[in-house]
């Protein structure tokens, strides 16, 4: 498998969380992005900020910041 940063999915591409990195790392394990957890990139905005996601079957929306700093397994 392949290990990417969420920014770097399309629309409609999913991935499993592998390790959350950054100084939002708190925050972001808060929102329930827990290594495991499987993400569905939903919509992205045209300039790309914010990014809606799907997981643990809620909407999330993260600005592309926030996305750089969680690493999946696609």
């Amino acid at each position: 498998m392949a290990e990417k940063t969420l920014n770097q999915l399309k629309q409609g591409q999913r991935g499993r969380i592998s390790k959350v990195k950054g100084n939002l790392k708190q925050r972001l394990l808060k929102m329930g992005l827990v290594p495991g957890e499987e993400v569905i990139i939903e919509r992205v905005a045209p300039l790309g900020d914010p990014v809606d996601i799907l997981i643990k079957g809620y909407h999330l929306s993260l600005r592309k910041e926030e996305t750089k700093a969680i690493w999946v397994e696609v």
